[in-house]
């Protein structure tokens, strides 16, 4: 008819296996939260004045191709017929034969604009991230190549491989209102 009561000790039991999971469940909602809060809203960033060119960006990330590639600053270029981003340091002639370039992919493409100049676009699909035009950009210009994560691309890995073995720790994770540092 009526229900057999209840142990003290079964109440506490239940009680205590009750409260015990609840906050569990607690604490891992609160850090899928904190995990997913995180990855939407900070993001891994080279920064252009900190970085070396070391060569690492190529080698080092999870992806099969980089997710780091080149960026040209367009404002900050000259536009010169001898870019040292594009142009292999003491070339004997100025054409565009592969061991005269500077980039192993052919990622810089150029353009003639007018005697002396020249626009130099960068094909995104085919940079590696190796960052050789930007270390030539950097010796021998005025450093309008620089390496930049895309946001795209980057699989936003909880530690990012290339950041454990930047040298000059220009990797690091900002948020996404300071994200894609640009030279101007």
């Amino acid at each position: 008819m009526g229900q057999s009561p209840v142990s003290r000790r079964e109440f506490l039991r239940v009680l205590g296996s009750t409260v015990a999971g609840g906050a569990i469940l607690a604490v891992a909602g609160g850090l899928i939260g904190n995990v997913k809060g995180a990855k939407a809203s900070y993001y891994w960033q080279i920064d252009p004045q900190k970085c070396t060119q070391c060569g690492r960006c190529e080698t080092h990330c999870v992806l099969p191709v980089s997710a780091v590639k080149c960026i040209h600053a367009n404002k900050v270029c000259g536009y010169c017929d001898l870019c040292g981003g594009y142009y292999r340091s003491n070339v004997k002639e100025l054409n565009t034969a592969a061991e005269n370039l500077m980039c192993p992919t052919g990622a810089i493409e150029r353009q003639f604009v007018e005697e002396p100049y020249f626009e130099y676009t960068i094909n995104e699909r085919l940079c590696n991230g190796c960052g050789k035009c930007v270390k030539g950009c950097s010796s021998f210009g005025n450093g309008s190549l620089y390496l930049q994560i895309k946001r795209d691309l980057c699989k936003d890995c909880n530690e990012c491989r290339i950041a454990t073995v930047c040298p000059s720790g220009a990797i690091t994770r900002v948020p996404l209102d300071t994200a894609y540092k640009l030279k101007e």
